[in-house]
């Protein structure tokens, strides 16, 4: 009898902790016409910073409306479920912005369209009301929107910092440093 209580207790435990789980290694979810798209701009830092840039914008609005609806179940897991592929996809926009900047990558057009739009985002997550059914997910969709927000800022600083000693470099999508150590042509 107490072995079965005890287990009775532990269930819940062991369900939020997969929960969780689960919840960090969600990717973000791209439509096949937005895989395309970042696959165009592979060769373009400044392009695919602006299209994560947009797919992110998209799914704020998309967030946003679906808090003027009533609240149901349904709403309920939809925001979830959004809120999730907005963080994940934060999340990965942050990595492409770490590769470009070990890179030496000159994306400050790009950033500066991102640093103008987290604040955005975070005023619709903020704003959004805190509901059991979906409040970690807003949580984590808040701190990587912060983390984004910080990430971008400073990368912007950097870039400027960058660009004005290092004026050669100025505009150029990539810097490989295989091409600086390779042994000049014969």
């Amino acid at each position: 009898m107490i072995r079965n209580r005890y287990l009775a207790s532990l269930l819940p435990l062991i369900l939020l902790a997969t929960a969780l789980l689960a919840q960090h290694a969600r990717t973000a979810e791209l439509s096949s016409a937005e895989i395309e798209a970042v696959r165009e701009s592979a060769v373009s830092p400044v392009e695919r910073v602006k299209l994560y840039t947009k797919f992110l914008e998209e799914r704020a609005i998309h967030i946003k409306d679906l808090t003027g609806r009533p609240k149901t179940e349904q709403r309920t897991q939809k925001l979830d479920d959004a809120l999730q592929d907005f963080t994940a996809l934060m999340d990965e926009t942050g990595s492409n912005l770490d590769m470009y900047s070990d890179r030496h990558s000159d994306i400050r057009k790009s950033l500066k369209g991102l640093t103008d739009a987290t604040p955005h985002w975070l005023n619709i997550l903020r704003m959004l009301p805190g509901e059991s059914g979906f409040d970690l997910a807003r949580k984590e969709a808040i701190e990587s929107g912060e983390e984004l927000a910080d990430q971008a800022s400073r990368l912007l600083r950097e870039q400027e910092e960058y660009f004005a000693t290092h004026k050669d470099e100025k505009d150029q999508e990539r810097n490989d440093d295989a091409l600086k150590d390779a042994a000049p042509p014969k």
